[in-house]
């Protein structure tokens, strides 16, 4: 039994076959995007907000795929296509779900299932790194969370996998959460943080926070909820669970409790962890005031499968499980450290934590907006800004709402001072001015939202430091 092969693929969608296949095809992979397909792979063609799959049937045809899965009304509208179709009532999307959820129950691996506003990538990173230590462990790929990159990451977990860490993202709505968690039906679900990121879309930090308690909901009661108590809208969610429940934080009533929280540096984090009773001196190669908080969130995961501290601890030795923050060289023997993965108010506020802890002849945060901050951005944005007065030497902003750091910055009478602004279409003025800018004793910051591409600006920077090296 394979989830590719074709016996199985087309009663488990939904669909019809139309075309020849010989009965024992196992595809490749399945690909969305038709420039990416290689021959022997299935073509998903869905439709999304700027382009629809469907147009570019033809294009994986030509790549080489075996087959395109779409829907029934596009395929009747297109009778000249040759290439084998597996045609779905509905959308295709609905197809991989289904052949996901069909997948998920024949296993018996135990899922692990992580949200929250906030850091979600990093915890699972970590949890899967502390439960290897013991099982075998599948993780979700890169930030493939959503009602397309979770069907497709189940799709990967084969037999032999013991537990599978899931990300879980998307929470766009109301009801997206609860069909992720009816597509992976995780057993352990865990809620790191509610912070007003989406808040634009969403429109209160209430609502936020309910949609992230639809993985609470849908946890069976023999299964395990994992929550972050010093975050009160986290906590809140335990009245929703008759599954049993790990909390986690600094607070005194959490069950897995961390103290004495440390950082430093270039050299790490620390802290000390406590559970029922025995008590450990964590040290960890990662960087950023979150990696108390971070670790202590894997921690909580592997006592949640009956781990013993020294048991996970090894997983933290490892600079590799580092997700986040990334040092790199910059032009002319400056130093960068890469943030650029997403932008929030506590992320930030992390990232000026490291810039701080480093002794450099300037230290320059180069800061894009924190988008989807709704009627929150302007406060937000002015709270990381007075931070970065107090850290930095020197600011440069990338987009509209970063004129509010520029403007905390400005009020103070204090040693950093606002460099530069661009707007968020100048990303190449951006990177031409760091180039020319950055010297030998300078440490840069640059961390944005996704939406400003802002890892292209660290790839261009590294590319003239390794030219120039």
């Amino acid at each position: 039994m394979h989830p590719l092969d074709l016996e199985h693929l087309v009663p488990a969608t939904g669909g019809t076959l139309r075309g020849d296949l010989p009965v024992d095809t196992r595809f490749r992979s399945i690909e969305r995007d038709a420039r990416r397909v290689e021959p022997g792979d299935l073509f998903i063609a869905i439709a999304g907000e700027r382009f629809d799959g469907h147009a570019f049937v033809a294009d994986a045809a030509a790549r080489g795929a075996s087959a395109a899965l779409v829907r029934r009304a596009w395929a009747e509208a297109h009778p000249e296509v040759a290439l084998p179709l597996i045609i779905v009532d509905d959308e295709p999307v609905n197809g991989l779900q289904r052949l996901a959820r069909w997948w998920r129950s024949t296993l018996p691996v135990r899922v692990v299932g992580i949200t929250g506003s906030v850091g979600k990538t990093s915890a699972k990173e970590v949890a899967a790194a502390v439960l290897a230590q013991r099982f075998q462990v599948y993780k979700s790929p890169g930030n493939l969370n959503n009602e397309i990159g979770l069907p497709l990451s189940l799709l990967e977990i084969t037999p032999e996998i013991d537990i599978a860490v899931l990300e879980m993202g998307g929470a766009y709505a109301f009801g997206d959460l609860a069909l992720l968690c009816d597509v992976a039906r995780p057993n352990v679900g865990m809620v790191i943080n509610v912070h007003p990121v989406h808040l634009e879309r969403m429109g209160t930090i209430e609502a936020i926070a309910e949609t992230k308690a639809e993985l609470v909901d849908g946890i069976p009661a023999d299964g395990v909820v994992i929550l972050n108590v010093d975050d009160p809208r986290v906590a809140a969610m335990a009245a929703r669970t008759s599954a049993r429940v790990v909390t986690y934080g600094m607070s005194a009533g959490a069950e897995v409790r961390a103290s004495n929280p440390a950082v430093l540096g270039m050299d790490g984090a620390a802290f000390d962890v406590e559970i029922d009773g025995a008590r450990r001196h964590v040290a960890t190669p990662m960087v950023g005031e979150h990696v108390p908080m971070l670790g202590l969130s894997a921690i909580a995961v592997g006592h949640a499968f009956g781990m013993t501290l020294d048991e996970m601890l090894p997983a933290f030795r490892e600079r590799s499980v580092q997700v986040r923050v990334q040092f790199v060289p910059g032009p002319r023997g400056s130093m960068l450290i890469d943030d650029t993965y997403n932008a929030s108010t506590p992320s930030v506020l992390s990232s000026l934590g490291v810039l701080e802890a480093f002794t450099a002849e300037r230290k320059i945060a180069v800061l894009g907006d924190m988008r989807e901050m709704g009627s929150v951005s302007e406060a937000e944005h002015r709270t990381v800004g007075r931070r970065v007065a107090e850290v930095a030497d020197a600011l440069v902003t990338f987009g509209s709402e970063a004129r509010f750091f520029t403007e905390e910055v400005e009020a103070v009478d204090g040693r950093c001072r606002a460099m530069a602004s661009f707007a968020a279409n100048e990303r190449d003025a951006l990177a031409a001015f760091l180039a020319a800018e950055l010297r030998a004793g300078d440490v840069a910051l640059l961390k944005g939202s996704r939406g400003l591409q802002m890892e292209d600006v660290v790839a261009h920077l590294t590319r003239l430091a390794s030219e120039r090296a």
